[in-house]
């Protein structure tokens, strides 16, 4: 009877986030779209892809979800808002926003921002596209609340290819470290409740990146690599050159449990 109860409560909680961003959807056709597709990417389907996913939905066959994803006018930048809300107002305040990217590996080439590149998805220069992601956790959970498309210079030199695959002409090239950057003030600005920022060395290499943190106000921990230099007026130090020489009393332990 408690499992009952406790599916109960998560559908009903379900019911409640459509609420928030059906208004998001200027159809009625669109709005049940949205919500077979987002029901089916929580259900126990084998792959996520449009056929397996109308099936599961009831639907004869893709092109509904695929009209949602493909042709569609929704913005998805409003939605995001929506659930960013969301995400705070449930996990509550002084939770970590977490930054990094992720590696999705394609065939083709005709996806947006599909290039040979460096992915962590799996370990080596594979062909597949980058996205940046901003993540909020608290002791009560964690969820993902932004993202954005990392551009290759392949794609933005060459705007009939963006336009062929729908990207705005108005964007160019961003790094990646400029593209969390841009996470953490949208984040923040739109009122996030996050006390502290992470992320691993590939951004907490860069100066600028810790600088923006500090400018903002917010805590950060940041991975940086040890062959990271440190700089004073009079030389410059490796990090792991300065840790090694650094005296026993230089250091204090604290437990990362909390």
């Amino acid at each position: 009877m408690e499992g009952i109860t406790e599916v109960e409560g998560w559908a009903a909680e379900l019911e409640s986030v459509f609420a928030r961003v059906v208004g998001r959807f200027g159809r009625a056709g669109l709005r049940w779209r949205m919500r077979d597709y987002v029901r089916g990417l929580l259900a126990p389907v084998g792959r996520k892809n449009g056929w397996q996913l109308a099936e599961y939905a009831g639907h004869r066959d893709p092109a509904g979800l695929q009209h949602l994803l493909n042709g569609a006018r929704w913005d998805a930048d409003a939605v995001r808002d929506d659930l960013r809300e969301y995400v705070g107002q449930q996990l509550g305040p002084a939770g970590v926003l977490i930054i990094d990217d992720t590696g999705f590996i394609k065939k083709g080439t005709t996806s947006a921002g599909v290039s040979r590149q460096y992915t962590g998805t799996s370990g080596k220069i594979d062909n597949c596209q980058i996205g940046v992601f901003a993540a909020y956790a608290t002791g009560h959970g964690r969820a993902l609340v932004d993202r954005e498309l990392y551009l290759p210079k392949s794609w933005t030199k060459d705007r009939e290819r963006c336009r062929e695959a729908k990207i705005p002409d108005e964007r160019t090239f961003a790094t990646k470290g400029e593209l969390a950057k841009g996470l953490v003030r949208c984040c923040l600005a739109a009122g996030l409740p996050a006390a502290w920022v992470t992320a691993d060395e590939a951004y907490g290499q860069d100066w600028s990146f810790r600088r923006l943190l500090e400018q903002l106000g917010v805590g950060y921990a940041v991975a940086v690599p040890k062959s990271q230099q440190i700089k004073s007026l009079a030389a410059s130090w490796r990090i792991d050159q300065l840790i090694e020489e650094a005296p026993a009393d230089a250091w204090q332990t604290l437990s990362c449990g909390d």
